[in-house]
């Protein structure tokens, strides 16, 4: 278990200028956590690099993009894009003429899953293959990028890879029931890590999430040591998620959100960190609060611990900036209803017994439970039914603002990195809005 290493301080260093080369290794996709480093850097003057995972073809075949996708790609960065597919995870890669692990879990339905078994030596061949794909790719993408970073330039990587869910409708259905059931719908998340197919997605998830963090580290070491043997600094960065100190009874306090069921490879993901920063490279996982985006909104409840940064702003020293954003949050919610009515829901369920079971760091992550589901899913319906549309909610305009006040910290802190595994929590991020805003 990681050590909580939390900064505190808003870093104000910079070593990154025009000439530099900031890597996104990982494809843009809408609005992220990586959008304010790729402003940052390109602030800074910093050429901006990306690659593409590449898309499927109608025999789900990986391909390069087409020049269109290519052009629209490249747009979107606002940078040039290595055009070699850098898909992660194995699901979709089989030797050739066997099946494939999405092929292998044709059989499991929601009546049968728990009870269905795969063949671990296939879904080893399978997981080789995919590795291999991978990692060839990633040194033809290196071998493009050595020709773009000239000598004594400072370069970072940034890793943005993360999923690794296979495409079969029988998890959409368990997924409802785990991360959204209540009472009769309820599913507990350990009958799932239990069960082979379970046990499939988390090996795929390390893939994804953690294991290409380690492969591009390696397969830049010769990169690597050419632009620092000429004065150059390179730097790696990691998007992880291990619970966040938000305010709780005026003291910030670590919560975590239940069942995160990719924590283990977030886990992983922080130990590579480590093992590299041992040997001397540079890589920092900046473990980030719990926001509102397309992919987290199946986790009903990830959303609540975004409210106490209101409280936090002001408690930062906000002043009339923070009282705007307060202010913007109370025109969202239907009439009659306050937004400090809000934040006490929000007080009355961090200090519901059954939530404080757990804050728990060392157990992390723990399994859902069905009070727990009672409680989070309940209070999140409750409150979503505060607002006056569910598609405009105060968590729309938290979560924009934990993204704006992400990115200076992650590219400042990398200018000299104080730790393997940090964690961005909310009271430096209220620090940096105000200090942004002030």
């Amino acid at each position: 278990m990681t050590e909580l290493t939390p900064l505190r301080k808003i870093p104000d260093q910079n070593i990154f200028k025009g000439g530099d080369v900031f890597v996104l290794f990982g494809e843009l996709f809408g609005r992220g956590y990586v959008n304010g480093l790729v402003d940052e850097a390109r602030a800074a003057g910093m050429t901006i690099v990306g690659i593409t995972v590449g898309r499927r073809d109608d025999e789900n075949k990986l391909r390069s993009l087409t020049a269109e996708e290519h052009a629209e790609a490249e747009a979107n960065l606002g940078g040039r894009i290595i055009n070699i597919p850098m898909m992660a995870g194995f699901d979709l890669d089989a030797p050739e003429g066997e099946a494939n692990p999405t092929d292998l879990l044709a059989p499991f339905t929601i009546k049968n899953w728990q009870e269905q078994k795969l063949d671990w030596a296939q879904i080893e061949r399978c997981r080789e293959v995919g590795v291999k794909r991978f990692r060839d790719s990633l040194a033809r993408v290196v071998a493009e990028l050595d020709g773009m970073i000239p000598d004594g330039a400072n370069a970072i990587f940034a890793h943005t890879m993360a999923g690794g869910i296979p495409k079969v409708k029988v998890f959409l259905a368990i997924a409802n029931r785990i991360y959204k059931g209540r009472g009769d719908r309820f599913m507990s998340s350990r009958a799932l890590l239990d069960s082979d197919l379970g046990k499939l997605i988390l090996m795929n998830f390390d893939e994804v999430t953690a294991n290409t963090f380690r492969y591009l580290i390696d397969g830049t070491a010769e990169l690597r040591k050419r632009l620092e043997s000429t004065g150059g600094q390179v730097r790696y960065s990691a998007y992880g998620y291990h619970g966040t100190e938000i305010l709780i009874k005026d003291k910030y306090q670590w919560q975590t959100y239940t069942n995160y069921t990719q924590g283990y490879a977030k886990m992983r993901l922080e130990q590579h960190a480590e093992a590299v920063w041992a040997e001397g490279v540079k890589a920092t996982v900046f473990n980030c609060p719990e926001i509102r985006t397309n992919s987290s909104d199946i986790f009903v409840g990830v959303e609540l611990s975004l409210f106490p940064l209101l409280e936090a702003l002001k408690l930062e020293g906000g002043g009339a900036w923070a009282e705007a954003q307060w202010q913007a949050c109370r025109e969202l919610l239907s009439e009659g209803t306050s937004l400090e009515e809000l934040l006490q829901t929000i007080a009355d369920y961090n200090a519901n017994g059954v939530i404080t079971e757990f804050r728990n760091f060392e157990a992390w992550p723990m399994d859902n439970t069905a009070e727990l589901a009672e409680v989070m899913v309940g209070t999140s319906e409750a409150i979503t039914a505060m607002h006056k549309e569910r598609k405009a909610l105060v968590t729309d305009h938290l979560s924009a603002l934990v993204l704006e006040g992400t990115g200076p910290l992650m590219f400042h802190e990398m200018s000299a990195p104080a730790a393997p595994v940090l964690w961005l929590n909310h009271d430096v991020i209220a620090r940096q809005l105000n200090q942004m805003h002030s």
